[in-house]
Parts: C-alpha cells; sequence; structure tokens
C-alpha cells in the first residue's frame, strides 16, 4: 500500500477503496435499514412465507426487484463520474424508480434509507456529486430512492461499478434475511447458509442488471407489492414497513 510522503494513504489506493465499499455496504451503517421488511412481515403473518420457503423465495427476488434496483444503481453511478453533475438526470431516475415501486410502504422506505444514506456518506466523505445530489434532492422535496444514492456514492468513489451492484444486493438480501431472523424461527447459522447459497444468484443478478437500461427492466412482485401495501392494515407490527 502506497503512502504519501505524510504517511496518508492516498486516495486512489485500491485497498482503500475496498474498505470504503466494505464500510458503506456493512449492514450496521446506520441508515435504519434494521427496521424495514419491504412486505415481508405481512407474508409471515398470513403464512404465506416459512422458513423453507427461503431459499426459492429470494432467488425470484433477485431476478426481479434484485435486477432493478441494480440497474438503478448502475445509472446513477455513471451520473457521478461525468464532468458535470447532470440535476435533472438525477431527479428524474429516482422519480423513474419511485414510479416502479407501486406500493407506498416500500416506495418511502426506500426513499428513507436512500436519504439516510446519501446524509451518512456525506458525512465521511464530502464529494461534490453527493453535495449537489443532496441540495437538489432537498431544493425539489424529491425522494431518494436507496439503490440511486448506493450508486451516486459508488460513482463519486469510484468503486467498481460490477463490484458496487454485487455489493448492494448482497446487503439487501442480507437485510431481508435478518428481517426474517425476527420474524421466524430462523437460526443463526441457518439463516448464514441461505445467504451464503444465494452469492451466485446475486452474481447472475448483478450481471443481467448490466444488459437492462431503466426503461426496459423488468420487475414483476405482486406477491411482495400486496404484502408492503397490507403492511399497514396488520394487528401488530415489528417493522415500519
Amino acid at each position: 500500500m502506497d503512502k504519501d510522503s505524510s504517511g496518508v494513504v492516498p486516495d486512489h489506493d485500491p485497498a482503500l477503496i475496498e474498505l470504503w465499499l466494505l464500510h458503506l455496504a456493512d449492514s450496521a451503517l446506520p441508515i435504519g435499514a434494521f427496521a424495514h421488511s419491504f412486505g415481508v412481515e405481512t407474508l409471515v403473518m398470513a403464512e404465506m412465507l416459512q422458513v423453507a420457503d427461503l431459499d426459492v423465495f429470494f432467488q425470484p427476488w433477485l431476478e426481479q426487484a434484485g435486477v432493478t434496483e441494480a440497474v438503478f444503481c448502475r445509472a446513477a453511478s455513471r451520473l457521478a463520474t461525468g464532468e458535470s453533475f447532470r440535476a435533472k438526470e438525477w431527479l428524474e431516475l429516482n422519480d423513474y424508480l419511485s414510479a416502479l415501486k407501486p406500493a407506498r410502504e416500500s416506495r418511502k422506505g426506500s426513499a428513507v434509507l436512500g436519504n439516510n444514506f446519501l446524509r451518512a456518506a456525506l458525512a465521511v466523505c464530502n464529494r461534490m456529486p453527493l453535495q449537489h445530489a443532496n441540495e437538489e434532492s432537498q431544493r425539489a422535496s424529491a425522494a431518494v430512492q436507496h439503490a440511486c444514492a448506493f450508486g451516486l456514492v459508488s460513482g463519486a468513489l469510484r468503486f467498481d461499478e460490477d463490484q458496487a451492484v454485487r455489493a448492494y444486493l448482497h446487503q439487501s438480501v442480507a437485510g431481508l434475511i435478518s428481517a426474517c431472523q425476527r420474524l421466524m424461527p430462523l437460526g443463526q447459522v441457518r439463516a448464514q447458509q441461505i445467504l451464503w447459497d444465494l452469492k451466485g444468484h446475486i452474481i447472475d443478478a448483478a450481471r443481467s442488471s448490466a444488459e437492462f437500461t431503466i426503461h426496459d427492466v423488468p420487475c414483476f412482485l405482486p406477491l411482495l407489492d400486496w404484502g408492503a401495501m397490507e403492511h399497514p392494515e396488520l394487528f401488530t407490527r415489528l417493522f415500519i414497513s
């Protein structure tokens, strides 16, 4: 690892960039993800999702929702690497992804995480694209979707696009599995087995996302959309969404 004359590791050092990505993709990052199940709680309460179903449940999630989120993550990453920040495209990107989330609870939950993630990143790496994005979103009172925020930060910090997408999908699945642990008798060992076995599907979803644009990406998960829409009507709730 190279150091400058003051002993500080330069920003372009690959090892440092790798650690930045690990830091920002860590489920322990305090953005509030722990409080969201994105409709999974409803499915569990309705006895439509059980531990035995989880292996096959997350595979289509990655193929549909995962690919969609990854496409927008890529698009946002490229916005941050241009010569100048294109505010209109940033706002349109978030609006478009919001429109693809028919359930208000999932849409708002993603926006909460996106805003929190962008502000957390700004607190540790005050890069100009992030400042511009935050200012424009606040000025327009516009939502910042989580996938877009993660992509923008990844581009601003010069993360490898494919690595960033895989990291985003991995943390998303890990978060949902964590929610399942609090909702059903899913132990630590079994939860880690599920996440371990999904890594190949995460890679496939990340690769597939490179084949689509934001205008032709397919996403059809009516059961999860229904679960998110019904979530406010649950008699008791552990999660916000």
